[in-house]
């Protein structure tokens, strides 16, 4: 199974750098059968750019996320505890195996009208 994401340009971007090896949400998905994460960055690219396998997810309290995490992590301090504001538990994705797809996408072409707020299946 899998999921496509909505990830902001500049994140997509240290993805594929290779400098953010986590990908950090507030919620996820609840099926335990999601394999592969199929990057959607949002405006203003809004195309779906690439995807890659889930090597681990962290769940866990805010700051031993952050602890586990910031070395490549891709993002600040700040910017990790302002998303976080107000949560106990973290989750972070692991960044396996990934692909930069040679000719980006549509969402059309996965069938989806509009980008989704966090996440959705696919097959």
């Amino acid at each position: 199974m899998k999921v496509l994401l909505s990830i902001k340009p500049e994140f997509v971007e240290k993805i594929f750098a290779g400098t953010k090896k986590y990908e950090f949400r507030k919620s996820l998905f609840k099926r335990r059968d999601v394999k592969i994460v199929v990057i959607y960055a949002s405006a203003p690219v809004k195309r779906v750019v690439g995807e890659f396998e889930i090597d681990n997810i962290l769940s866990d309290d805010v700051n031993v996320i952050w602890k586990q995490t910031k070395k490549h992590s891709g993002i600040t301090e700040a910017f990790y505890n302002s998303y976080f504001q107000n949560k106990k538990k973290a989750n972070a994705i692991q960044i396996g195996n990934l692909v930069k797809y040679e000719e980006t996408k549509s969402l059309l072409d996965y069938n989806i009208r509009q980008a989704p707020q966090s996440f959705c299946y696919i097959n």
